[in-house]
């Protein structure tokens, strides 16, 4: 959605308005967690296997405001026709009627990688501990500009697997640091701008003389 034409002097009270309503600033560009992308999903498609809306909310929320290497996309399909690209994302989501493939990185654009699945869950907590898991571990050790896919390329899929899938305890432990990061990082700068943060950036200047 992009809105145009808005006074700069007006900004923070439009931000506070979208703030008041829910809304919080994404990233479209730099070395951050992008927006979740998702298709329409069960409540709205009639191939919806799963609420992936609903989900890719809960993603959003767990995880906006991070910072990382590189930029980091997510996304979740309601069904195996991927409208939502899920399966060339960081971390994405293919809905089944089973439950939930998780798959780890993809990358769009010029070089196109297809995702390796990581594995398949039953429920949406365990979505998003393994999606906490992932980010904080690829966080904690991938190179500066480097994404994901050259990174599990690099480490290869069955070293993430032991560290994820086959050891709870690390994994469990992974997941709570990245939720501990997120206490300091999600910090929404048009609800900062709209309590009063930089005001003079948005007063209006007048000639004088």
């Amino acid at each position: 959605i992009d809105m145009f034409g808005i006074k700069k002097e007006d900004l923070p009270a439009m931000w506070k308005d979208l703030s008041d309503a829910g809304f919080v600033s994404g990233h479209a560009y730099g070395k951050a967690m992008r927006t979740v992308k998702t298709c329409a999903g069960k409540t709205w498609c009639r191939f919806g296997t799963q609420n992936s809306t609903g989900l890719g909310v809960k993603l959003e929320e767990l995880t906006w405001g991070s910072y990382m290497q590189h930029k980091y996309k997510l996304a979740v399909s309601g069904c195996p026709r991927n409208c939502a690209e899920a399966t060339i994302k960081d971390f994405g989501v293919v809905c089944v009627d089973s439950g939930y493939e998780l798959h780890i990185g993809g990358n769009g654009g010029i070089k196109v990688r297809v995702t390796d699945l990581l594995c398949k869950v039953e429920t949406e907590e365990e979505v998003l501990e393994y999606c906490a898991a992932f980010t904080q571990k690829y966080r904690e050790e991938a190179h500066y500009l480097e994404r994901t896919a050259p990174w599990v390329e690099r480490v290869g899929l069955t070293y993430v697997k032991e560290c994820i899938l086959d050891d709870e305890k690390e994994r469990k432990a992974l997941a709570e640091r990245f939720k501990i990061s997120q206490k300091i990082s999600q910090v929404d700068p048009w609800k900062a701008r709209a309590d009063g943060q930089a005001s003079h950036e948005f007063t209006q200047l007048k000639i004088a003389g």
